[in-house]
């Protein structure tokens, strides 16, 4: 049996949350990220969503053994869904592999009750910045949807659990971005 892979697209794509083995890039077709709330989560996070004409970059790793526990309880408000035919990746041999995405049914819009915490996209686009560089920081800025949900800036407080310290150029990068946006920023 061969190891089963992993698509991350958010939190996942930084390496520095987890300790998945063989982190390589890779891109999803048929897909997009959202930005979307549940019943499950106090916050809003991101989903995938299908979107044929779309494509994604994040990044795959293996889960040895095809012990999916832990993954599946870190992505508890998530359905694991196979997408081995959607992903380009550079592996030598075919791979199963799954992305996690909430189900269209249960998603809803964030809102100022249920709003994007900073400390969590700081993570995303920080793993974005250090396997895809600028451009894929930018691209990942314009490949998601949802961007009129609040941010709440909990940075001097993080509530996202597996926050990273950010330097100054990575804070400067995602504020300028989401001035770009106008996005609405809460204190």
């Amino acid at each position: 049996m061969s190891t089963p892979y992993f698509f991350g697209y958010g939190s996942l794509v930084n390496t520095a949350t987890h300790d998945y083995l063989d982190p390589q890039p890779a891109r999803l077709r048929g897909w997009q990220r959202s930005w979307c709330h549940t019943g499950l989560r106090d916050v809003a996070f991101l989903t995938a969503v299908p979107a044929p004409e779309q494509e994604i970059d994040g990044l795959i790793a293996a889960v040895p053994g095809a012990d999916w526990q832990a993954l599946d309880a870190r992505e508890f408000a998530y359905d694991r869904v196979p997408a081995s035919a959607a992903v380009q990746h550079g592996l030598d041999q075919t791979a199963e592999i799954s992305v996690y995405a909430v189900r269209s049914s249960h998603q809803d819009q964030g809102s100022l009750r249920h709003p994007i915490l900073l400390s969590y996209l700081d993570v995303v686009v920080q793993g974005y910045l250090e396997v895809f560089g600028e451009t894929g920081v930018a691209d990942f800025f314009a490949t998601t949807q949802g961007w009129e949900s609040p941010i709440l800036n909990d940075r001097a407080k993080p509530r996202y659990p597996r926050h990273q310290r950010m330097s100054a150029t990575e804070t400067e990068l995602v504020d300028h971005h989401l001035a770009l946006l106008e996005a609405r920023i809460l204190d």
